[in-house]
């Protein structure tokens, strides 16, 4: 008997890893801008970046990567939307002072986005909102 359930055991451990791995792979994505951004005050200049995130949702910690260096972090909300978005891209509201902060990442293929939330104090423009 003691024999039977080792193997079962072993297949049920195996099973556990590999779900978890591919669950940690989906907390990953692609943020490309073509214009210099604002995350949490810093300013992130136009080019490919990793986004990573920890937590299951709704409320996420958001790291942005560049290589293997994060450049900047923060809290996000995880949206379920109805239809796969078609590319990556991003959503960004214009400040009073001209500059552009990012507000929603989207990710090309995924039903998800996440919907940024900015700590510091800041005037912004709900009507100015563009998605790249």
């Amino acid at each position: 008997m003691k024999m039977s359930r080792l193997p079962l055991a072993i297949v049920g451990a195996a099973l556990f890893f590999t779900t978890s791995a591919f669950a940690q792979n989906e907390n990953k994505g692609k943020l490309s801008v073509p214009e210099t951004i604002t995350v949490e005050g810093k300013q992130l200049p136009p080019g490919d970046y990793k986004v990573e995130w920890q937590g299951a949702g709704p409320n996420v910690e958001v790291k942005i990567l560049k290589g293997k260096e994060t450049v900047a972090t923060a809290p996000a909300r995880l949206v379920q939307g109805q239809k796969k978005t078609a590319v990556d891209s991003f959503g960004a509201t214009t400040q009073q002072d001209g500059t552009r902060v990012l507000s929603a990442i989207y990710f090309g293929g995924k039903t998800y986005s996440l919907e940024i939330a900015q700590n510091s104090a800041q005037n912004t423009s709900a009507a100015d909102a563009t998605t790249r």
